[in-house]
């Protein structure tokens, strides 16, 4: 018998520091199709973490980095939406 844990049901939310927008993301979504199924665009090239266009800031939240750019000083406060996923929560990101 397979069991759902808290985590796997867990809402998964990406909070628009500027307007407070909330946009509810599914746990295979990328951060950067979400907020373009919604009408924000954050520029992209390489689409898979390696080139850094879309690095953004982020205030708060629990990330799962996909990334081979970013430094573990970087992952503190920067993300790439374009290869990142949110592991829990909600995500505020300085958009």
């Amino acid at each position: 018998m397979n069991q759902i844990s808290n985590t796997d049901s867990e809402e998964l939310v990406i909070e628009v520091q500027s307007t407070g927008q909330k946009i509810s993301v599914t746990r295979t979504e990328s951060i950067i199709d979400a907020l373009a199924r919604m009408g924000i665009e954050v520029p992209t090239s390489c689409q898979s973490g390696l080139c850094g266009t879309c690095k953004t800031r982020y205030i708060s939240g629990d990330v799962e980095h996909g990334d081979c750019i970013l430094s573990d000083v970087e992952h503190q406060e920067y993300l790439t939406p374009c290869i990142s996923h949110i592991k829990s929560g909600t995500l505020v990101l300085d958009l």
